[in-house]
């Protein structure tokens, strides 16, 4: 499900999201698009002199409103399919044909009086033909809604066109629902770019762009109700609907209903890939190099971040209990993931960890990373203040710094 926002249609890169959809389409993913309308129907009403009657943030659609809106969706569809249907000159796709399906799959009912204010022709999905879409689907086209539905006595409404892809999401058991706008995903107060996230977590965030506050809202809904997963990406960044589908680190923001990625306890099925994470660093000196046997051995000591099946971080913690305390170590991320909080997450985990198994304090021995750890609430310490057993192994050679953190 791939939500067309507002600004996609007049943005300069349309033409290439349009070899995006053809590529994704040729790969047999089944696409059902929804174009937004609002900013061009608002422009339309600002050229007619009429005006953008609102109320709660959407529009009172009266008759001559109504009739606008439709011319509106009518060039915007005839754009779209017009696009769909090139030979997609100088791309990969030439020579494609793309086949384009519409329809009244969309049944609408009035939105009626609310506060007092008649909203007249502006409704509300009453449900949706998911049938008649898996069919056009089976056809191997590409379905085109428009935000109109239409009532069993032949009236026509304008609806939400952010509703109307969440609730064809929902209803087709959608695994993804895309939602394209100008903003590259979900933010932190600190401004940082959310790369994935809990419908929880997102509904915590807060927004000044309205428009942003009612994609998100719309992302977890539809999470709410079924969709594994949801995605926010700009129009405005080429080739983000690509990078977001097709690599592991995406675009914009993931939302699941579920956390997407998984900190669990490593296994042998894991080792392979905990030495692709730790071998470069191994080769710069940063991490004690570990062979595959030891590893084999340890592999219990050890926790993975998981993300859709594919390792991107571990840490791993041993244990001294005659002196109360533990070792964290192995400390790794994956170039991709790096600055997104997961050593911080992992190593607070393994903080838990080791309170939970009654140890007192926990320590690490770092040479070049340790303005982090202090950040992290260790304190620098002599090597005395370490158990003998691990003395006895210090290396002096590498010259680690200890550092200590008590529980």
């Amino acid at each position: 499900m791939l939500y067309l926002g507002n600004g996609v249609l007049d943005h300069e890169g349309l033409l290439n999201l349009v070899h995006d959809i053809a590529l994704l389409h040729s790969l047999g993913i089944r696409l059902v698009l929804v174009h937004a309308n609002r900013s061009a129907i608002e422009a339309q009403l600002a050229a007619a002199g009429q005006s953008n009657v609102l109320h709660r943030g959407i529009r009172v659609t009266d008759a001559q409103t109504l009739e606008l809106i439709q011319a509106v969706n009518g060039r915007q569809r005839a754009k779209l399919e017009q696009l769909l249907s090139m030979g997609l000159p100088n791309s990969p796709m030439r020579g494609s044909r793309l086949r384009v399906v519409g329809g009244n799959f969309v049944t609408a009912r009035p939105l009626g009086v609310v506060d007092g204010v008649d909203f007249q022709f502006t409704g509300a999905v009453r449900r949706i033909d998911a049938a008649g879409i898996v069919g056009a689907l089976a056809q191997d086209a590409i379905v085109l809604l428009s935000p109109t539905g239409y009532s069993p006595a032949g009236e026509a409404f304008n609806l939400c066109a952010d509703e109307v892809a969440t609730v064809v999401a929902v209803s087709l058991g959608a695994e993804k629902l895309i939602l394209l706008n100008g903003e590259e995903g979900l933010r932190s107060s600190e401004g940082q770019l959310i790369r994935q996230c809990t419908t929880d977590e997102a509904r915590h965030l807060r927004f000044d762009d309205a428009d942003l506050t009612m994609l998100r809202d719309a992302a977890c809904r539809a999470c709410d109700q079924g969709v594994q997963r949801a995605h926010l990406i700009s129009f405005r960044q080429d080739g983000a609907l690509l990078q977001e589908l097709l690599t592991h680190i995406g675009a914009g923001t993931l939302i699941s209903e579920d956390r997407f990625e998984q900190m669990r306890p490593a296994s042998g099925d894991d080792i392979s890939s905990i030495l692709e994470l730790v071998r470069p660093l191994e080769d710069e000196g940063i991490l004690v190099r570990r062979s595959r046997e030891l590893l084999e051995q340890e592999i219990s000591r050890f926790r993975v971040l998981e993300r859709d099946g594919r390792i991107v971080a571990c840490a791993a913690l041993y244990p001294f209990e005659e002196e109360r305390c533990g070792e964290i170590a192995c400390i790794a991320t994956h170039p991709e993931y790096q600055r997104g909080g997961r050593g911080t997450h992992l190593l607070s985990q393994l903080i838990d960890e080791a309170k939970t198994q009654g140890l007192e304090r926990v320590f690490v021995l770092t040479t070049q990373t340790s303005h982090w750890f202090q950040e992290q609430g260790f304190s620098h310490e002599s090597l005395e203040a370490l158990p003998l057993s691990k003395q006895a192994l210090y290396n002096l050679q590498r010259n680690s710094k200890v550092f200590i953190k008590t529980l």
